[in-house]
């Protein structure tokens, strides 16, 4: 557990540290919040155990964003501590998560797990969290209400690791029906997940309604004014085409203050609520009035309830359909609302950043974000200097109306890093040096310095870390973790040199520092990188060997990769429990309370990680580098990729991507459905299995560039 004291006014914070170490000395697990300043500055003290106070008091005693060795981390890993300074917050607020990580990485978690994030959020300072656990047993209870039977409540809800794009009108059914038992578990998840923000200061973000309704609303009210969207994505209207209530029907207002009533009588308020509208869906009209109405009527309901109410928005959709939503649309749109009762997120301030061609929202509040993650897929990326001048340029634009900086991935634990700079970012009042910022992320990591270590850091701050390709967006494209063909995305927006000299570097100082928990997962992840890297050159002989029909070059290459590069790399990431593919697999079983459950929720897991979609229609979108995953799914498709080429050349018949696609679909279904159990704990050496790794393949590494 990490340890973080931000303070308001030293003087005030330092008799708090005092009162808080005495209490923390009677009581095992004790957390005190006081606000002491009226900007909403304010001192959180923290600590968990009455062996670990002298480690807590030596944290509080720091401040977090300024101290060279401060401990916290992205990834739930351990640190040393040490005294410094005290430092004071310069955001207000810090928001945290995406409508899809709901999905994408908190789907299965349990109280424990729900804990440990919630600490992490407080130890770095986030203070503006979603909360959207729990919504649809109340959504259930709001149905049941209007008169909705069962079976029309259950053929509207996704599945648990698809809820996500069911909220947002994207899609419905797929993946369901929910077990009630899920509606209960959910639902007492959420009060705890509640109480434990709450007591660290936190403003929970609760969901309210958009306006997306099961087809069954259709039956009891004929009359309203439903207007059917068209697909999403590659889903047909099985799945997807969902129905959207008008808000300026008077339904809309009678469902929206219905539900809101539920979320607050049962999760209680601090206020502000999310809803996202037209989220990858084009509105039905660009006409600037209707658009006003619409936004007019979606605050409508939530202020019929809650008159303080304020609505948080992502700005996402301003982005994704930026052919429908010019200026004249996204300001007639904000300005349905009062100024000031909507809070904005620029959701990937970081590339694509709205703000500066809206006036800054045209009035309304809005929170500069860093998406950075799609899909949760593992892989390094960054756009470190985006990172860092970003949120000082938006703050410094002419009459800014920015009030918070964010951190919006639509997956979690990857790329550690760049979360540690993100949220340093809230205390800064300027961009730090990046160079020097990365040669002390290292030492904060490993709690030493260590020439080679901080010289590899600074390396990978320079390259991978430093995307500036305009409108790049980091999802991992690489051709390890997607379908083969000869049409794959092998561009790299970094030099593999780099990566190399970095792995090398790392390599040589890993025998002192295997005793880390934070350095054995950076060796298992740098060292993915470099294969992954090395699979796209493969890739490359392999296609290069079929068009010149160069058989054997062609058996060289492919077996290399099938027969030892990702079976090596299955075995390394094994070594580690932080990529497991059966840690993901065993939390979803375990919320199950029969084997009917079990199944469900398996399938549910194994299909967002793979088809995503009854047919792969967003085939690969959340990959994930995982053991098990590795071997038994990424390593049989490259598999049958190269016994097609090769069985191509021996008939002279050529190459048909079709007819590949249907045989090696049967590989991807039967992935979902092999019920085979995987490992939940780490298997093997690391430092072994990266270090044979090392030797193999560094020396082909240097002459493949």
């Amino acid at each position: 557990m990490e340890y973080v004291c931000v303070m308001g006014e030293v003087l005030v914070s330092f008799v708090m540290l005092l009162i808080t170490w005495a209490l923390c000395s009677v009581f095992t697990y004790t957390a005190v919040y006081m606000n002491v300043a009226s900007d909403s500055s304010s001192s959180l003290i923290f600590c968990t155990s009455a062996q670990q106070n002298v480690l807590a008091w030596n944290r509080m005693a720091q401040a977090v964003a300024l101290n060279p060795r401060h401990n916290y981390s992205f990834c739930d890993h351990e640190r040393e501590l040490i005294s410094q300074h005290i430092s004071v917050f310069v955001s207000r607020f810090r928001y945290y998560q995406n409508v899809c990580t709901s999905s994408y990485s908190f789907a299965w978690w349990d109280w424990p797990r729900w804990e440990r994030e919630i600490d992490w959020m407080a130890l770095n300072g986030i203070n503006l969290p979603l909360a959207f656990t729990g919504q649809e047993a109340l959504w259930q209870e709001v149905y049941r209400a209007l008169g909705l039977n069962q079976s029309e409540i259950e053929e509207f809800f996704s599945g648990p690791a698809f809820l996500a794009w069911n909220r947002m009108a994207n899609m419905f059914e797929f993946g369901g029906p929910l077990p009630q038992s899920w509606h209960v578990n959910q639902l007492l998840l959420q009060v705890k997940i509640l109480e434990r923000m709450r007591s660290l200061g936190m403003t929970p973000v609760l969901p309210a309604f958009s306006g997306n309704i099961p087809k069954g609303i259709l039956r009891l009210y004929p009359e309203a004014n439903v207007t059917r969207l068209g697909p999403w994505a590659q889903f047909n209207c099985s799945f997807s085409c969902a129905y959207i209530l008008d808000p300026r029907d008077k339904l809309f207002l009678h469902i929206g203050s219905l539900y809101l009533s539920q979320v607050v009588k049962q999760f209680g308020t601090d206020h502000i609520y999310n809803t996202d509208t037209f989220n990858e869906m084009t509105p039905p009209s660009s006409d600037l009035t209707y658009l006003s109405s619409v936004s007019r009527s979606i605050f409508a309901a939530m202020s019929a309830v809650d008159p303080q109410a304020i609505w948080l928005m992502q700005g996402w959709l301003f982005f994704s359909d930026s052919a429908f939503w010019k200026p004249p649309q996204i300001q007639a749109f904000l300005h349905g609302v009062p100024l000031g009762r909507m809070i904005v997120l620029d959701l990937f301030a970081e590339t694509e950043p709205i703000y500066s061609y809206t006036n800054s929202f045209y009035g309304q509040p809005f929170i500069w974000c860093m998406l950075h993650n799609f899909g949760g897929n593992s892989g390094f990326f960054g756009t470190v200097e985006s990172i860092n001048s970003g949120p000082f340029k938006a703050l410094h634009f002419p009459n800014s109306t920015m009030v918070g900086i964010g951190m919006t991935p639509e997956g979690i634990e990857q790329n550690p890093v760049i979360y540690e700079l993100m949220s340093e970012l809230a205390w800064r009042k300027e961009p730090v040096n990046l160079a020097k910022w990365a040669s002390l992320y290292a030492v904060r990591r490993y709690g030493s310095m260590q020439e080679n270590i901080t010289a590899a850091w600074r390396l990978l701050f320079a390259s991978v870390y430093n995307c500036t390709v305009p409108h790049y967006r980091n999802h991992n494209h690489c051709p390890l973790v997607h379908r083969p063909s000869f049409h794959m995305n092998t561009g790299l927006w970094y030099d593999p040199k780099d990566l190399h000299r970095a792995w090398k570097l790392i390599m040589d100082a890993a025998p002192s520092l295997m005793s880390k928990e934070t350095f054995r997962y950076d060796l298992v992840d740098v060292t993915r990188q470099v294969l992954q890297v090395l699979t796209t050159s493969f890739y490359q002989d392999i296609t290069d060997a079929f068009q010149k029909k160069k058989l054997p070059e062609l058996l060289t290459a492919g077996g290399v990769l099938v027969y030892d590069l990702l079976p090596e790399l299955d075995r390394l990431l094994s070594s580690d429990p932080n990529f497991l593919l059966g840690r993901w697999l065993e939390q979803a079983r375990s919320i199950a309370l029969d084997e009917k459950e079990v199944q469900l929720y398996d399938m549910n897991a194994r299909n967002q990680v793979t088809l995503w979609g009854p047919s792969g229609e967003i085939l690969d979108y959340a990959n994930k580098e995982w053991g098990g995953l590795m071997e038994d799914y990424y390593t049989q498709r490259w598999g049958l990729f190269v016994q097609t080429l090769v069985e191509c050349l021996n008939s002279g018949r050529p190459f048909k991507q079709d007819t590949f696609n249907q045989a090696v679909s049967q590989v991807e279904k039967g992935f979902i459905f092999n019920g085979r159990k995987y490992p939940t704990k780490p298997k093997g050496d690391t430092y072994e299995i990266a270090h044979r790794i090392f030797l193999k393949y560094y020396p082909q590494a240097l002459k493949r560039l």
